[in-house]
């Protein structure tokens, strides 16, 4: 993680610091682990484990590589055949990650000199009976074990981590705050404002600023009784007083404890965490099917059952059958072994697919991590998961022995489970992948080791206009360090025709955005070749864009996202699912500009107000300043607008008649800068509303959220006074082209700089008045400033600042060397202890300053695998809407939940019914306006009453006859462009008409739009 004992790269780390936070990632520093097996699945951990960063990373498989293996393990090619699998993992991993060395074990043959190691993995190399052994020896050493194996379409993981094993943080959630109106004496708090508090029965809370109870305040933690959504109880305070005002309630994470007992007490009392809930009773029937395959195994010298072997399969039943016999608890009183399931598990038991494999990888690295670091609830204890209906049809795609025999090629593990037809079908796919970052670098390895697009027929394009930066290294994987700076979709392109040859010609990589401004790029002819999308983007715009398109030309979407541990995906089919944009996220809760500007109540108010400063001082006000140099009618048009004209013509006059000259000018800027937002404007505040203030009801002004400030005096070695002056001193530099600290800052020459400056008394603006709430009046508003002719008048006539030009600030989160972070972070904390915040570090600030999504290798992972899954289903073309899966997870809790897609929604006119999203009426040619009418009239007993193209109106029953005559029998091209005065541009071959018209009753009727294929 670092090269210093307690440092961690946050250059590197920065988006999983925000899901594990520091503590987390200074414990794994000191966790060793070790995995067993470096087939896919075995690979997929490792580099999850390496990414997450650990304090060495040791893998033992000497197994000789073969043609097979190269189905799902993408570090390994066809000249490692006959190589050991971990001698030449090995090279590759350590390519991940420089901070976490990577060594290879020479022998398990000795447990004792396993104890090194904090966590050990075991993958499918291993038999039932050395895991079991293993375990034994973990749960004795207190060694975290994790044992895991794909077959096929089915996999399963097992957690022991010991007799107790400690959860500093169950959720990773923010702790709960809020704000409180009354406590009781019963103890029953209530929330100021109808506020829900989100806490759940059995947590635990602390109070401050708590007046009337103040006990209450010396850090007692309480456990909470939830009454409803905006009051809970915390037992009788009737002993400590009376309630009279205020309250803060902060959510305290206590540790919790968790027992594990061993693997061979899990085989006859099995604790199980369920994938799907659709799917309960397969768990016990798959929990026996696995320990059969294992005795099949035996008994065959190490061989698993042959594909579609029926022989096998029944053998296979007959040993579970058994095997229910002597552990009667499993399946339970009368449940029979289900025997299509088993048999399914005997044909794909030598499959390996990269779907499962990337599910299960990315699931049992989390849990590695939660070993290593206590964060997050860890999985107990056992789990079972399939996906038995990506099987492909078996008309179209038959499966039988001979369709699912090897061949020696790398999709041997493929076919054994799809069938060699379906394969065939597989890489001569057409597909699109927009986005190659975190789920976009998972996608593309999925695809190589599938054979997505290698075909004769076949083809990939992915496009992606971002370029690698040094954060992306953590959870991109097919990027590394000496990709910094190249573009995204070219290097992962290149990174997968390596991992698999047979892509070499058949993937496209472009840097284009996809949006309407490159229509002419992604053309109708581009979508319409497609066979399916999928979205690896980051953005709800350009989601709602693609899916836009997926919509029109009626083609499958993939989508999926991830927030921290918490990931979703999502399918949408033609004429049978919703659409991506058939349903949104409620909007983001926006801060009240009072709160904003008077009344902040909590640190994410003073970031938002830093961030707002940052961009009026260092982008906005430069920005002025051009304009008014370069437009001749920049004032005029300035005076004309709503907003604070008198503000920036003050920043104006500000920056060309106090233009520095130097460094120490910024300097002397920037200090002065502090005693007004800091000082003097929260005197101002305390003028217009002293601390006794009351409201026009009697009671105390400052109370709920309202928090009476304190004006700072400015202490050069308090760190955030000082950096407030740093940083603004810099970017103001920046601003004028001026050299500013080329080092750190030396804060003795600040000091003798601050030191010989005078700094202006406070004098009260007794005219000023200042809003309380939004929803009160602006008493502001329509109040023209007497003096804004006069400040227009007084400003430095363009021409006698010829030469002058500002450069505006571009926020950029990530360079911690720009002075942007370090000035929002400290002039939010300054903010902060004016008005008794707690105030955050710069990651915190960086993090919602910056918007940043948090993110983590191990749920891109799992994501993209059960995209996987979903994708074997387009390719099949499935029609069965209950055979896709909608899928939701939380790596933290763990939770699981998946559901069918929700149908597309239906429509009716005439006794006919419609899809509303997917149908629309096709035209072909150039239709005159007289065709169209005439064809709704006659073939859909439609009238049309308007037609419009965009935003323009093409026809209307009531425009005058003279206007419907010129255009009858203008053709639809003519006519658009009559009205738009624009011709069609040439890449377009579709043109999109909405109509209003009347059903056979005269009713009006909503109907699809038309589509005129020219």
């Amino acid at each position: 993680m670092s090269n210093k004992e307690g440092e961690i790269d946050e250059g590197l780390y920065s988006r999983q610091l925000y899901v594990l936070g520091k503590e987390a990632m200074l414990k794994m520093q000191h966790s060793n682990v070790l995995i067993i097996g470096l087939k896919g699945l075995g690979i997929e951990i490792a580099k999850n484990v390496a990414l997450g960063g650990v304090k060495s990373l040791s893998i033992y498989d000497p197994t000789p590589i073969v043609i097979q293996d190269l189905s799902s393990q993408f570090f390994l090619n066809e000249s490692d055949i006959g190589k050991q699998r971990d001698q030449v993992s090995r090279d590759k991993l350590a390519e991940l990650n420089g901070y976490v060395p990577i060594k290879v074990v020479e022998s398990l043959a000795d447990h004792s000199k396993l104890s090194e190691f904090q966590v050990i993995v075991t993958t499918d190399t291993m038999s039932l009976e050395e895991k079991i052994k293993l375990n034994e020896f973990c749960h004795q050493n207190n060694i975290k074990f994790i044992s895991t194996e794909t077959r096929g379409l089915f996999g399963n993981l097992f957690v022991d981590f010991g007799k107790e094993f400690t959860v500093i943080d169950p959720t990773g959630e923010e702790p709960r705050t809020g704000i409180v109106s009354d406590i009781e004496e019963d103890g029953t708090v209530t929330m100021l404002d109808d506020n829900r508090h989100g806490l759940e029965d059995g947590k635990y809370v602390k109070f401050s600023e708590v007046q009337g109870l103040e006990k209450l305040n010396d850090g007692t933690l309480f456990k909470v009784e939830v009454l409803g959504p905006f009051a809970f109880r915390i037992g009788s305070v009737k002993q400590y007083g009376k309630y009279i005002k205020g309250g803060i309630f902060t959510e305290v994470k206590v540790p919790q404890k968790i027992s594990y007992r061993t693997f061979r007490e899990n085989l006859t009392e099995p604790e199980y965490t369920y994938s799907d809930f659709a799917k309960f009773d397969r768990s016990s029937q798959l929990h026996l099917g696995f320990q059969a395959l294992h005795q099949f195994q035996v008994k065959h010298q190490g061989q698993l059952p042959r594909p579609m072997n029926k022989g096998d399969a029944n053998e296979l039943v007959k040993l579970v059958t058994d095997l229910a016999v002597q552990q009667t608890s499993i399946l339970g009183e009368g449940v029979e072994v289900n025997e299509k399931i088993i048999t399914e598990l005997s044909y794909q038991a030598r499959g390996d697919i990269p779907g499962m494999v990337a599910f299960f990888g990315g699931l049992a690295a989390q849990e590695v991590m939660k070993a290593c670091s206590g964060k997050f609830t860890p999985l107990k204890q056992i789990m079972y998961f399939d996906s038995l209906e990506s099987l492909p049809d078996s008309k179209q795609f038959p499966r039988t022995e001979s369709t699912t025999k090897p061949i020696c090629s790398r999709y041997d593990n493929q076919i054994a489970v799809f069938g060699q037809d379906f394969q065939k079908k597989i890489a001569n796919s057409k597909v699109f992948l927009v986005g190659s970052g975190a789920i976009g670098c998972e996608m593309l390895k999925n695809w190589a080791l599938i054979g997505l697009g290698s075909g004769e027929k076949g083809h990939i394009v992915v496009t992606d206009n971002d370029s690698i930066e040094k954060s992306n290294l953590n959870r991109q994987f097919l990027f590394r360090p000496k990709n910094v700076g190249g573009n995204k979709s070219e290097v992962a392109a290149a990174a997968v025709i390596a991992m698999n040859p047979d892509l070499q010609g058949k993937i496209t990589a472009k840097i284009d955005k996809v949006g309407p401004e490159t229509e002419n790029t992604f053309d109708d002819a581009f979508w319409s070749n497609l066979d399916f999308v999928t979205n690896a983007l980051d953005n709800i715009d350009a989601r709602t864009y693609v899916d836009r398109r997926c919509v029109f030309f009626r083609k499958p979407l993939l989508e999926s996202g991830t927030l921290g541990t918490k990931g979703n995906t999502q399918v949408v089919i033609p004429n049978l699912t919703e659409s991506y944009s058939s349903s949104r996220d409620p909007p983001e809760k926006s801060i009240p500009l009072c709160t904003l500007r008077s009344f902040p109540n909590k640190i994410d108010h003073t970031i938002a107000w830093a961030k707002s400063l940052f961009q009026g001082y260092f982008t906005d006000a430069p920005e002025n300043v051009n304009m008014y140099l370069t437009d001749p009618n920049f004032i005029e048009q300035t005076m004309k607008q709503s907003g604070d004209v008198k503000g920036i013509l003050e920043s104006i006059s500000d920056s060309v008649t106090k233009k520095p000259t130097n460094f120490d000018d910024c300097i002397e800027w920037a200090r002065l800068e502090f005693e007004k937002k800091f000082n003097h404007d929260i005197k101002q505040l305390l003028y217009n509303f002293p601390p006794d203030a009351k409201t026009s009801s009697g009671e105390p002004f400052w109370s709920g959220p309202k928090r009476a400030p304190t004006p700072l005096t400015f202490d050069i070695n308090n760190e955030d006074h000082f950096h407030f002056v740093v940083g603004a001193a810099n970017l103001r530099a920046f601003n004028y082209g001026l050299e500013g600290d080329v080092t750190a800052p030396n804060k003795s020459h600040y000091e003798s700089v601050i030191s010989s400056l005078m700094v202006p008394e406070f004098s009260a603006n007794v005219n000023l008045k200042i809003q309380v709430n939004d929803e009160d009046p602006d008493p502001n508003a329509g109040n023209v400033p007497d003096d804004l002719d006069s400040l227009a008048a007084s400003l430095p006539k363009p021409t006698t600042l010829k030469g002058l030009s500002l450069q505006p600030v571009e926020f950029e989160k990530d360079d911690d060397t720009n002075h942007h972070i370090e000035f929002i972070s400290s002039c939010s904390n300054c903010r902060a202890q004016n008005y008794f915040i707690e105030t955050v570090d710069r990651a915190k600030t960086k993090f919602i300053a910056g918007r940043i999504i948090p993110a983590i290798a191990t749920t891109t992972s799992l994501v993209t695998g059960l995209v996987l899954l979903e994708l074997c289903k387009v390719i099949d073309a499935k029609t069965d809407i209950e055979q896709y899966k909608n899928g939701f997870v939380n790596l933290a809790l763990p939770f699981f939940g998946f559901s069918e897609p929700i149908a597309s929604a239906k429509g009716k006119y005439n006794d006919k019914e419609y899809d509303r999203i997917w149908d629309r009426f096709d035209i072909n040619g150039n239709p005159t306006l007289s065709d169209i009418i005439k064809y709704f009239e006659t073939e859909e007993s439609l009238e049309i009453s308007m037609l419009s193209y965009g935003v323009s109106l093409l026809y209307a029953s009531f425009f005058p006859p003279k206007k419907l005559k010129e255009r009858m029998n203008l053709t639809m091209k003519e006519l658009v462009k009559l009205v738009t005065k624009k011709e069609i541009p040439s890449h377009v071959s579709t043109m999109i008409l909405e109509i209003c018209a009347d059903d056979k009753e005269g009713e009006d009727v909503e109907v699809p739009y038309i589509v005129v294929h020219l």
